[in-house]
């Protein structure tokens, strides 16, 4: 792909926000403009999980036609925000969990490689690689902790008040684990797009480090050095394959 080109989609896309919210949400605002700060990535979409009721005409096939919302949160919720929202649903209501989303358009193909490497390894195992008839590169971080439940028909709720509080608690708990990704991923990205000459202090600083070290409990620490080695072993070799799913449009 021509330097130039990507640089002009670069500029249209950050130009402006057609989201509906208008705005980049909160909990990865800081990794949108890590990634845009980058001349090899900008990001085109992105959400970082939201727990949603919405509602939609009984009789359409179609899920998003037709359906409005009648609660949404990005962050943990109360059962008696949700059972109020639902007391409104006049037709199909839906409760939903989903799971961090991110896309972004890569400028070459090794780019977005680097980025299914890092996502794949913090967790979020349904990422892939799609490239355009145009020679777009798009690299989608996703993860399939999703939750989707059906709760009225035609405004008549179908559940208990007892398993909605169990529904909203599960959703709290995949929104928690959600997060803990989220900053799995960032740090994993940060050791995978930092300055080469930081890479060389950092593999210095470790081999000076005693070989023999006390066995200790494995924690989440230790799943973020496990992901980051995954990430340096990548760029060592580069030259090698990557897995990914890459799909031609």
């Amino acid at each position: 792909m021509a330097g130039d080109t990507f640089e002009l989609w670069k500029n249209q896309c950050l130009k402006c926000d057609f989201s509906k919210k208008g705005s980049v949400d909160g909990d990865i605002s800081h990794i949108v403009s890590f990634i845009n700060s980058h001349d090899q990535y900008f990001t085109t979409s992105s959400c970082s999980g939201r727990i949603i009721l919405f509602d939609g005409a009984w009789d359409c096939q179609v899920q998003k036609r037709n359906c409005s919302w009648l609660f949404v949160t990005h962050q943990k919720c109360q059962s008696e925000d949700v059972l109020t929202s639902l007391e409104k649903s006049v037709g199909d209501a839906t409760l939903k969990f989903e799971p961090f989303v991110l896309h972004v358009q890569c400028k070459k193909l090794e780019d977005a490689q680097l980025l299914h490497t890092v996502a794949v390894n913090s967790g979020f195992r349904n990422s892939g690689i799609t490239v355009g008839k145009k020679g777009k590169i798009i690299m989608a971080v996703r993860s399939t902790h999703c939750l989707e439940v059906p709760v009225s028909h035609r405004g008549t709720v179908l559940i208990t008040d007892q398993y909605l509080d169990f529904l909203v608690r599960v959703s709290n708990q995949k929104m928690e684990e959600n997060l803990k990704r989220i900053e799995r991923f960032y740090e994993c990205l940060q050791t995978a797009l930092q300055p080469q000459e930081q890479k060389c202090i950092l593999k210095e600083a470790a081999d000076k480090k005693p070989i023999y070290r006390r066995r200790r409990k494995r924690t989440q620490d230790d799943s973020v050095t496990d992901c980051c080695q995954s990430v340096k072993d990548h760029n060592e070799n580069s030259e090698e394959e990557t897995v990914c799913d890459l799909l031609f449009l």
